[in-house]
C-alpha cells in the first residue's frame, strides 16, 4: 500500500535568504483562488495546482461548469501519466451511480437510511432554493419540506420495502387535496399511487401484526385483550406500526388539509426536483441501474472522478446532480480511516459559486483530518453571496472562506473582493519622513520621522496584477495569503508568479 506524508512538498517558494514549502499539510487545510475574467486563475494557479496534485497521486472529484473542462483534465492526466485513473461520468458513458442504492448500502438500520436520504435530497434542493429565491431561511417552508420528504420516503419503505425516485414522484403527485379519506378508486378505474402505497403499507403492517400476535402465548394474548392494552403493545412489539401511525397523522390529519396555496409551494419544490432526476440523462446516470460502476470510494484508490454535466450546458439539472454527487462524496471521504488509507484526495470546483451548499462549512471544518484538499476557484465574492442566497449570505460566505487556510488573489476589478483581500493581508507600520525648511533671519532645517499604520497591499493594487498571455510572457501574478503561517520575511503573504505553461 502506498504511503503519503503530510509533509510532502507540493510547491516551493524561495528568495535569496528564505525558503517556504507549501505541503500536503497546507493543502488539506483548503485553498481559495479568486480572480476576475481573464485574470489567469484557471490557467495559472488552477493548472499548476491540478498538475501538482495529480503528480502526487492524489485521488479526487472534479466539478464542471464550462464545456471544455473535461478536455482540460484529460490533458492534465496525460501530462502526469494518470490517464487510466480518470473516470468521467457523462451521458452515454460507462460510469454511473445509483445514489439511492449507494446510500442504502452505507447503513444497516432502516431509520438511518431515511435520515441519510433526506439529508442528501434536502441539501441539493436547498442549494437550489438558496440560489434561486432566497427562501431557505424561512423556518416554516424548510420544516414543511423536511416532513414531506421524510414521510414520502417512509411510505415507500413500508409499502414496497425500497425507495425509488419514480415511486416518490408518483406519490407526491397524487396526494389528495382537501379530503382526508384514502380512496382506492379513481375516475378511470386506476388506483392512484398515493392510495395504492398507503394501502400496501397497511397490508404489510397487518401481516407483521398477525405474525407478532402468533408468536405470543395464549396467556399473553389474553392479558393484552383483558387489559385493553392491545394498541400500546402493538406499538412496542411492531415498530413499523408506530411509523404507520406517524404517516397517517401527517398525511391524513395535517398535510392533506393544508390550503392549496401552501401545498402547491411545498409540492412543486419536491416534485420539481424529483422530476429533474427522472429525465435523461440524469435518470440513467444516477437512478436507473441496479449496480453502480463508480462510487465515491474510487477516489481513495487514486481515481479522479469528473462529472461531465457542465452547468453552462445542463444548467440547473447539471448543477443539482453535481451537488448531489459532491455531498455524497464529501460524506464518504469524511468516514474513511486515514490510518488504513492515507492517500490525500481533492475536491475541485472551478466557478465554485455553482456548487456551494449549506453543509460546506461543517465539511471543511473536518476536511483536514480526513486529508481532503478543497480547491475552490471563483471570480469574486459577490458571486458567492448571490449563490448562497437568503438572509445573511455575506456572513455565511465569509464564514466558509474562513475555513480555507490558503487564499490566492489575482487581478480583479471587483471592489468588494479587493477590499476583502486587502483587509485580510492586513496593516503594517510604514516609516514616514518629513522635511521642513524655514527662512527668516536664519535658515532652519527640520527633519522628522514617524510611523503610520497603513494597508500592506491597497485594494487598487489588485487591479494592475499581470494576467498572463503573450504581453506578460505568460506569467500570472497573484498574492498568496496563509492563515497562521509566516511565508517570507516575517509576513503571512507573498506576491507570486504562476506560469501558464507549467509542466510537472
Amino acid at each position: 500500500m502506498e504511503t503519503f506524508s503530510l509533509d510532502d512538498p507540493i510547491m516551493e517558494l524561495a528568495s535569496s535568504t528564505e525558503q517556504y514549502q507549501w505541503t500536503t499539510r497546507e493543502a488539506v487545510q483548503g485553498l481559495f483562488c479568486c480572480g476576475g475574467l481573464g485574470a489567469g486563475k484557471t490557467t495559472g494557479t488552477g493548472r499548476q495546482m491540478a498538475l501538482r496534485f495529480l503528480s502526487k497521486k492524489f485521488g479526487g472529484l472534479v466539478m464542471t461548469a464550462k464545456p471544455d473542462e473535461k478536455d482540460v483534465w484529460i490533458n492534465y492526466c496525460k501530462l502526469t501519466g494518470r490517464e487510466d485513473d480518470l473516470i468521467v461520468i457523462e451521458p452515454r458513458g460507462k460510469y454511473y451511480l445509483n445514489f439511492l442504492q449507494y446510500e442504502a448500502s452505507q447503513t444497516d438500520g432502516k431509520n438511518e437510511l431515511t435520515d441519510n436520504l433526506v439529508d442528501v435530497l434536502k441539501t441539493v434542493i436547498q442549494a437550489g432554493v438558496e440560489k434561486d429565491s432566497g427562501m431557505s431561511n424561512d423556518g416554516f417552508w424548510e420544516s414543511a419540506l423536511d416532513m414531506l420528504i421524510f414521510n414520502v420516503i417512509d411510505l415507500c419503505r413500508l409499502a414496497y420495502g425500497k425507495v425509488s425516485i419514480q415511486e416518490m414522484y408518483n406519490i407526491v403527485q397524487t396526494i389528495p387535496k382537501g379530503d382526508p379519506k384514502i380512496d382506492l378508486s379513481s375516475d378511470d378505474g386506476e388506483i392512484k399511487a398515493f392510495d395504492k402505497a398507503f394501502q400496501a403499507a397497511r397490508d404489510n403492517i397487518t401481516i407483521k401484526i398477525d405474525s407478532w400476535m402468533s408468536n405470543l402465548s395464549d396467556k399473553e394474548r389474553t392479558e393484552i385483550i383483558t387489559n385493553d392494552n392491545l394498541e400500546n403493545e402493538m406499538l412496542d412489539g411492531v415498530p413499523e406500526y408506530r411509523l404507520l401511525k406517524f404517516l397517517d397523522q401527517f398525511f391524513i390529519d395535517t398535510y392533506i388539509t393544508l390550503s392549496d396555496k401552501t401545498r402547491s409551494i411545498i409540492d412543486f419544490t419536491f416534485s420539481g426536483f424529483l422530476f429533474r432526476l427522472l429525465r435523461e440523462p440524469v435518470y440513467s446516470l444516477f437512478c436507473r441501474h441496479d449496480l453502480s460502476t463508480v462510487t465515491p470510494e474510487d477516489s481513495l484508490k487514486g481515481k479522479i472522478i469528473l462529472i461531465n454535466l457542465p452547468v453552462k450546458v445542463y444548467h440547473k439539472v447539471g448543477r443539482d446532480c453535481q451537488i448531489l454527487f459532491k455531498y455524497i462524496w464529501q460524506r464518504a471521504m469524511e468516514k474513511r480511516n486515514v490510518t488504513e488509507n492515507s492517500r490525500p484526495v481533492f475536491l475541485w470546483a472551478d466557478e465554485a459559486q455553482n456548487f456551494i451548499h449549506e453543509h460546506d462549512v461543517d465539511f471543511q471544518a473536518t476536511a483536514r483530518s480526513s486529508r481532503i484538499c478543497t480547491v475552490y476557484l471563483t471570480q469574486n465574492l459577490p458571486n458567492l453571496y448571490a449563490s448562497m442566497g437568503g438572509k445573511q449570505s455575506e456572513y455565511k460566505v465569509k464564514s466558509f472562506l474562513g475555513t480555507l487556510a490558503t487564499k490566492i488573489f489575482h487581478a480583479n476589478a471587483d471592489i468588494e473582493t479587493n477590499r476583502y483581500a486587502s483587509e485580510l493581508i492586513g496593516d503594517s507600520f510604514f516609516e514616514d519622513q518629513s522635511d521642513s525648511i524655514t527662512v527668516a533671519k536664519n535658515v532652519s532645517h527640520t527633519r522628522g520621522r514617524s510611523f503610520k499604520l497603513e494597508r500592506v497591499v491597497r485594494p487598487e493594487q489588485f487591479i494592475s496584477l499581470k494576467t498572463g498571455g503573450p504581453k506578460n510572457n505568460f506569467k500570472v501574478e497573484g498574492y498568496m495569503h496563509r492563515q497562521g503561517d509566516v511565508i517570507m520575511n516575517g509576513d503571512n503573504h507573498i506576491k507570486m508568479n504562476f506560469n501558464q505553461f507549467y509542466q510537472p
